[in-house]
């Protein structure tokens, strides 16, 4: 039996420029087996969706360092949603306050990492969700 490859699409939303972080990562998951696509930076909703619809993904890995993500995840899970992609496995990372996780789980982020996250520890996350 062939286990199926995990698409990931990472995508920088807004107009933050810096993303060393979001190329660690996807090289963290390209390593461990799965398809990465990299969207690169400043990208709108409208295109991470497109996108993630384009590339049939299984995740989208959603890193920002902005303060804009109570503005631009809404914004993205709406845009999957009318895509009929919202059963899509939605993960953040970057510089995201522990007061604003709450909010962003209830709109359907299922899992933030924050600096120091290890690699690995966001690879297991994403294989077991995936299961």
């Amino acid at each position: 039996m062939t286990s199926k490859i995990i698409r990931v699409l990472v995508a920088k939303p807004g107009l933050d420029g810096h993303d060393r972080g979001a190329k660690v990562i996807a090289r963290a998951l390209r390593d461990a087996g799965m398809e990465v696509i990299y969207t690169g930076i400043r990208q709108t909703p409208e295109m991470i969706a497109q996108a993630a619809m384009q590339e049939d993904v299984d995740v989208i890995g959603l890193s920002i360092l902005s303060g804009a993500h109570i503005e631009l995840f809404p914004q993205i899970i709406n845009e999957l949603n009318n895509r009929e992609m919202g059963d899509v496995l939605i993960v953040a990372g970057g510089i995201i306050p522990e007061s604003d996780h709450h909010y962003l789980t209830d709109i359907g982020i299922k899992g933030i990492f924050g600096p120091g996250t290890t690699t690995s520890d966001i690879v297991t996350f994403i294989q077991e969700s995936i299961k």
